[in-house]
C-alpha cells in the first residue's frame, strides 16, 4: 500500500500549477540545505572522511519528499558539485568539484541518492508516521550509505593493502562515525511523526 508523503499531503489540495512550484522548491530546498550541512562538518586526524551532518539531511529530506523527489534533490546535489560549486565539505585533503566523487568519500556522495530512494519509499509506505518505523526507514538508507563508502574505500584500498584493505576500510570510514550517526538518526526519526501529528494526517 502506497500513502502520500508529508510533502504531498500538503499540497494535495493546493492547485495544480502551485503544488508543483511547491514541489520544486521543496528538492531546492533540500539540495542547499544538504549543501549546508556539508560546511558544518568536523574532520578527524586518523580518517580523510569527516564527520558531516549529510546523512541525516538526505535521510529527513527523502522521508519528506518521497523517493522521486528526495533522489531528485541529491543528483542535483551531486551534479552541483561535480560543476565545482562549493557544496561538498570544505578540506583541504580532499579533492575538488568532480574529482571528489572519485576520492575517499565518493562512494559516500554517490550513495546518497541510492539512499534517498530506499528511505523515501519506505515513507511512501507510511514508514514516516510512527516512531519505531521511521528509525527503520532512515536506517535503511544508513546502511545504503555506509556500504557505499565502506565499499569504495575497500576498493580504493586493496592494490594497497590487498586482504586488510577492508578491516582499514571499516577503521576509516564506519567505525568512527556509526555511534554519532544512529544517535542522530534516533533524535531525526522522530521529527517526521512529529510532524504528521501537527497537521493531523498520521495513520493508524
Amino acid at each position: 500500500m502506497t500513502n502520500a508523503t508529508l510533502l504531498y499531503s500538503l499540497t494535495d489540495r493546493v492547485a495544480l500549477p502551485s503544488a508543483r512550484a511547491i514541489r520544486v522548491a521543496s528538492v531546492l530546498f533540500i539540495t542547499a540545505l544538504t549543501a549546508a550541512a556539508a560546511q558544518v562538518s568536523i574532520p578527524l586526524p586518523f580518517t580523510p572522511v569527516p564527520l558531516t551532518l549529510q546523512p541525516m539531511i538526505v535521510l529527513l529530506g527523502a522521508a519528506a519528499l518521497g523517493s522521486r523527489l528526495g533522489v531528485a534533490s541529491q543528483i542535483l546535489y551531486l551534479a552541483a558539485g561535480m560543476a565545482g560549486l562549493p557544496v561538498f565539505a570544505a578540506s583541504p585533503g580532499l579533492p575538488h568539484g568532480i574529482a571528489r566523487l572519485l576520492g575517499p568519500t565518493g562512494g559516500f556522495l554517490l550513495s546518497y541518492p541510492l539512499a534517498a530512494l530506499a528511505t523515501g519509499l519506505l515513507a511512501e509506505r507510511g514508514f514516516d508516521r510512527r516512531y519505531v518505523t521511521s528509525v527503520a526507514a532512515m536506517a535503511a538508507g544508513l546502511a545504503i550509505i555506509f556500504a557505499g563508502g565502506v565499499s569504495t574505500l575497500t576498493l580504493q584500498l586493496a592494490p594497497a593493502m590487498g586482504s586488510g584493505a577492508l578491516s582499514a576500510a571499516l577503521a576509516a570510514g564506519f567505525y568512527p562515525f556509526v555511534a554519532a550517526d544512529l544517535i542522530k538518526l534516533l533524535l531525526a526519526a522522530a521529527i517526521l511523526p512529529g510532524v504528521w501529528k501537527l497537521v493531523g494526517r498520521r495513520v493508524s
